[in-house]
């Protein structure tokens, strides 16, 4: 194709491809266009999975080879049928975020290189409430997707005790995702505080292959459940984003059934657009369902008082919070206890 642009036409809207022969995943011989052409068979999902959502854009404007970054601010130069929704960081500024609400908006911000949506887990115009409690099921070193299948099929029980139900999808590498989508009444505290007893009870039920330790060096060898990922301002990939890896692979919205047999690496842009026309988007009812947190909240009630199980530590960039642990690695405050003149006596 070159390096003149086409335009696309979409939903009403025309959208400009600059240099769409260029070659963004140098392995597959994926181009511009490729990505393109992959958003556009999925557009009814990726579309469900962004719609009102503030959303920070992971370009990659010289492929996945290339340097990448994220932008959370929308251009200025952005077209005027593009939505915003303005959020607010810990540290109290302000941003108006990017809201892909339609296939055009998609490929508008494929044309700045953007392979990854990032969507914070509320919608416009109510950015202070979320309406999806995400579960971050993170392998460490030592443990693999499988590994991740099998601390999910515990979580899956738990939501069915608890009356709830996650959707489940692949991270676009060796974890897993799963979404709850939740009634937007919580602020952002709650709902990571009901995301922190959800992960102590997969962690109860499962000592020696899931954990909730903040810090890598207790970790071991077992998936990760990182509950920070609730915290305000972390977001994770939305479904259908193509991830910045040589082998083009995206997060894949799967059903429960299709767990045990799934292999990440079997979803990529290639894959996935078969996959897409074939069954549609195995979530499109997520947003039929709203569930309370009620329960949950009730459960880091029951943690704190029966078993002391207070606040874990936030990530390093955010304020320090009411009630938080201090954010020292534990051999750190090992060796500052046993260093002369300190606390350890």
């Amino acid at each position: 194709m070159g390096s003149e642009a086409v335009r696309l036409e979409v939903g009403g809207h025309t959208v400009r491809l600059s240099n769409p022969g260029k070659v963004w995943f140098p392995e597959r011989g994926f181009t511009k266009l490729d990505v393109a052409e992959y958003f556009l068979a999925v557009q009814g999902g990726v579309t469900r999975a962004l719609r009102h959502r503030p959303t920070t854009l992971q370009r990659f404007p010289d492929g996945v080879d290339g340097e990448s970054f994220y932008q959370k601010r929308a251009p200025k130069n952005r077209p005027g049928w593009l939505e915003t929704a303005r959020i607010s960081f810990p540290s109290g500024r302000h941003a108006d975020e990017v809201c892909p609400d339609s296939p055009a908006a998609v490929l508008w911000a494929v044309n700045l290189g953007c392979l990854t949506f990032h969507p914070w887990p509320v919608r416009a115009p109510d950015t202070e409430h979320p309406d999806e409690l995400r579960i971050d099921l993170d392998p460490q070193p030592g443990t693999d997707f499988h590994d991740a299948v099998a601390a999910a099929r515990t979580l899956h029980a738990i939501l069915d005790e608890y009356g709830l139900r996650g959707w489940p999808k692949t991270s676009g590498g060796r974890g897993l995702h799963v979404f709850i989508p939740i009634e937007p009444v919580e602020p952002f505290v709650e709902v990571r505080r009901a995301a922190i007893a959800l992960a102590r009870e997969i962690e109860r039920r499962m000592p020696e292959r899931v954990t909730t330790a903040w810090w890598k060096e207790e970790r071991g060898e077992r998936i990760f459940v990182d509950y920070n990922q609730t915290a305000r301002d972390r977001t994770i990939a939305g479904a259908y984003s193509v991830r910045g890896r040589p082998h083009a692979p995206v997060s894949a919205p799967l059903r429960w059934d299709e767990l045990d047999d799934a292999d990440p690496r079997d979803f990529d842009l290639l894959t996935m657009r078969d996959r897409y026309a074939a069954l549609g988007d195995v979530h499109a009812d997520i947003d039929d369902h709203a569930y309370r947190l009620d329960a949950l909240l009730e459960l880091a009630a029951r943690d704190a008082r029966d078993h002391g199980l207070e606040d874990l530590p936030y990530p390093p960039v955010h304020p320090k919070m009411p009630g938080e642990p201090r954010r020292v690695q534990p051999s750190r405050a090992r060796h500052d206890r046993d260093e002369p003149g300190g606390s350890g006596d």
